[in-house]
């Protein structure tokens, strides 16, 4: 397994749509791992292949106390949505050290491929339901602060260059 970078925010490439899975083959399953990797290793709660910049339908998330419940889906899609809506604090791997409050549907209902290849569907509440829909914005081309003011995304994305700059001075010092 591999460490992959992560784009991050204003990274034209976050906003690319992904395509569907065509196989779930020896290729998709190293990278499902290689994401896990890289989600855990960043101490993320989920990671969907466009932050990576493989613009395939593949999220990885593990929202478990434990850590030790890895979910892979392949192609999925939201076939359920509560009327019921939730606002939660949302960060992302893509936009480190930004968090703000996002409103999601409350209980949605996922369909996907597992890393098996095998569909399976799955219904989710709490994070779990927010970190899908997060993810599957994601494949969407869409980041999380597209949600909040056009002042607060703009503020994001000057803090965001700032801090890249930042680290490329340190790397060439």
């Amino acid at each position: 397994m591999a460490l992959l970078p992560i784009l991050r925010f204003p990274d034209p490439r976050l906003h690319t749509v992904a395509k569907p899975v065509a196989a779930v083959d020896e290729r998709i399953r190293r990278l499902a791992d290689d994401m896990l990797q890289t989600m855990y290793d960043a101490d993320g709660v989920g990671l969907a292949a466009t932050q990576v910049d493989v613009h395939e339908r593949l999220i990885v998330m593990d929202t478990s106390e434990s850590r030790e419940e890895p979910r892979v889906l392949i192609n999925p899609e939201i076939i359920a949505r509560s009327a019921e809506m939730h606002v939660a604090e949302e960060g992302c791997l893509s936009v480190p050290t930004i968090y703000d409050r996002v409103e999601r549907h409350a209980r949605v209902t996922v369909r996907a491929l597992g890393r098996d290849g095998q569909p399976y569907e799955f219904e989710a509440e709490g994070l779990t339901a927010v970190c899908v829909q997060h993810e599957m914005d994601h494949l969407l081309g869409k980041v999380f602060v597209e949600y909040l003011s056009p002042l607060k995304r703009e503020r994001i994305k000057t803090k965001m260059l700032k801090k890249t700059r930042e680290e490329q001075g340190r790397v060439r010092a």
